[in-house]
């Protein structure tokens, strides 16, 4: 019991640190996602760069969390346990794809020296674009899938966790992914306070549950004494 307490502490970890790693990305992206000619001017490409390195770790980050809980998670459902590592992957290799297109604007930049002209430009806000398209198909409807409905699922049915909480993530999964798709559609932007409102059950969610596993650890159940 003591092993699996330690799993239940180190997956709590990782998940904390899917945070850690990823909010900071963001607002260090902003200059290269939020200026639509920066691959002409200045830039703050050494900024840009943390980010990328703090996303990468984000997505060593969520391939740990699956990993770490899948030997327990799996004496519930194997299956679902196994579609859920493979979400998890999918999601990091999604969002390393980002990390790429974003490096790529500022290894143009340098190259360009500030100069190109439209053409240029018009590089720059393509590669961008395929960023914002990598984290709404990654963190959007991956995470929602994956950490809100398959988790959830495995969460409340073993009662590892509470199930109240565990119904914050079966509940809020499938709303992430139908912003996700609103989003897709063009219903409201991405960035739009109406996307972060129907998303915020699935942050509560894996943010409560990373707190929990990290400082409590699983509640006692049956399928801890599986093997």
């Amino acid at each position: 019991m003591d092993a699996v307490q330690r799993t239940a502490r180190i997956a709590g970890v990782w998940f904390i640190l899917t945070f850690v790693f990823s909010i900071p990305a963001v607002l260090l992206y902003d200059p290269v996602l939020n200026d639509a000619n920066y691959i002409l001017g200045a830039g703050a490409d050494t900024q840009v760069r943390i980010g990328a390195l703090l996303e990468i770790l984000t997505a060593v980050a969520n391939i740990a969390t699956a990993v770490v809980l899948f030997p327990i998670l799996k004496r519930q459902s194997e299956s679902v346990s196994l579609g859920y590592v493979g979400l998890r992957i999918l999601e990091s290799t999604l969002i390393v794809i980002g990390v790429v297109s974003v490096l790529a604007v500022v290894a143009l930049r340098q190259d360009l020296a500030g100069g190109g002209g439209a053409d240029a430009a018009l590089i720059g806000r393509s590669l961008v674009a395929l960023k914002d398209q990598t984290f709404l198909l990654g963190p959007a409807f991956c995470a929602g899938f994956g950490n809100g409905l398959l988790l959830g699922y495995l969460m409340y049915r073993s009662g590892l966790v509470p199930r109240p909480m565990a119904l914050i993530g079966l509940i809020g999964g499938p709303i992430a992914c139908a912003t996700a798709t609103a989003v897709l559609f063009g219903a409201y932007e991405q960035q739009s306070p109406v996307n972060f409102l129907f998303t915020a059950p699935e942050i509560v969610w894996e943010a409560s549950l990373g707190i929990w596993l990290a400082t409590k650890g699983f509640r006692p159940a049956p399928i801890l004494q599986r093997t």
